[in-house]
């Protein structure tokens, strides 16, 4: 996933509170059930030492409405200034929290958030389509409804026989066609603009099988059909929902193993993937990072570097696992020691790296972290040859 989103907090000052609640409208109380659920995380952070007019900030960034009725949560972070991400999560979390420390507590956020997907829904008939974008990627979801009608209103063919008929039938084949041209001139226009990572096709057979022939190539690589839609009143769509529910569950699981895939293969080639946590500081270091990843227990009591910390400067890439390491790079002043999974995403979020979580038994994992290259030198870390770090001690975290 990407990270891009977390790069206001880079730089600034502590400490910070970050709050994560679940923003799900209560049938009754509406927007204001995520008011109620902040009011009890007040108190808590009243508790810390968080600052009351900080508090304020935060209070009204909660009771601004995201306008979903569908289970969602909601990040929020905050510096020692003000709010810094406020951002919609396409899941509820387990429970809301919120704490005060000197760094942000990213790595559950992160978590919440590789949940999000960009797609293109398009449910299509004979005139035409309904299109809607939604991003949930951004600071906000985005909501975006656009209808196409075809313009060429033959559509439906005769059943007497005869001449007339073959003709009527003819205009009707031709006026599908046209229709389904024009929505895909409209689809082809979205996917180029919004950049989605999947395309929902749905509604009438003939009319989806014509327009996936019109499409161009980039949304037809991207192209998921999904049952159950259409543009006609009577359509269930508890069930059409539970399909599409269904579809980006496929998408998100589909997405994290291409890039499991990749590292697996790229570690058996000992060229384009390092573990072990001084590697991984290593490479994250030097910029070399294009998908920071993380067993998924990194953030709980049972990580493999469970309290282990980082020396970090004020340039996200200036990090060691001691002072006298960060020292060495040049680094003398505005040190400071935090978290070390704190530091590894800070460190990616710096140098545009993305990040993947990864479950038990998916990938080979040492200290529980690894990272996919950019590129590397005869300098950079081997898995095929072990490097000193490695060479000292090799305890495995199987991810």
């Amino acid at each position: 996933m990407e990270l891009h989103w977390l790069k206001p907090l880079l730089g600034r000052p502590a400490p910070f509170v970050t709050v994560c609640l679940d923003a799900t409208r209560a049938e009754s109380a509406g927007e204001a059930a995520a008011v109620e659920r902040w009011r009890a995380l007040r108190r808590d952070l009243v508790h810390a030492g968080a600052a009351d007019g900080l508090l304020d900030e935060i209070g009204d960034a909660v009771a601004r409405p995201t306008h979903l009725r569908e289970p969602h949560g909601r990040v929020i972070v905050a510096d020692a200034e003000g709010v810094r991400v406020d951002r919609v999560l396409a899941e509820a979390p387990v429970r809301s929290w919120a704490v005060r420390g000197p760094a942000p507590a990213l790595l559950p956020v992160v978590r919440a958030a590789c949940q999000s997907v960009r797609s293109l829904l398009v449910v299509v008939d004979r005139q035409g389509a309904e299109l809607t974008f939604a991003d949930e990627t951004g600071p906000h979801p985005t909501r975006q409804l656009e209808v196409v009608e075809g313009g060429h209103d033959v559509v439906h063919k005769g059943n007497e026989g005869g001449l007339s008929d073959r003709r009527t039938h003819a205009r009707a084949e031709d006026s599908w066609e046209r229709n389904a041209q024009v929505v895909a001139v409209e689809v082809d226009k979205v996917v180029a603009e919004k950049k989605p990572e999947l395309l929902l096709v749905a509604g009438d057979v003939r009319a989806v099988a014509l327009l996936r022939e019109a499409v161009g190539q980039r949304a037809r690589a991207m192209w998921v059909e999904v049952p159950g839609g259409s543009r006609s009143d009577g359509v269930n769509q508890a069930a059409f929902a539970a399909q599409l529910r269904s579809a980006l569950t496929a998408h998100r699981t589909a997405r994290t193993g291409a890039v499991l895939a990749e590292f697996r293969e790229e570690q058996g080639r000992g060229a384009g993937a390092v573990t072990e946590l001084s590697d991984v500081v290593a490479v994250l270091r030097r910029g070399q990072a294009r998908e920071l990843v993380l067993h998924d227990s990194i953030a709980g009591a049972s990580s493999p570097i469970a309290g282990r910390t980082a020396w970090v400067g004020p340039d996200p890439l200036q990090l060691a696992l001691t002072r006298s390491e960060l020292e060495a790079i040049g680094v003398t002043e505005g040190a400071r020691e935090i978290p070390a999974d704190i530091a590894l995403v800070r460190a990616a979020v710096g140098q545009d790296a993305g990040l993947t979580f990864a479950t038990n038994g998916a990938v080979d994992l040492v200290d529980g972290v690894g990272v996919l290259l950019r590129w590397s030198d005869g300098s950079t870390p081997s898995e095929s040859v072990p490097s000193l770090s490695s060479d000292r001690k090799r305890m495995h975290s199987i991810a």
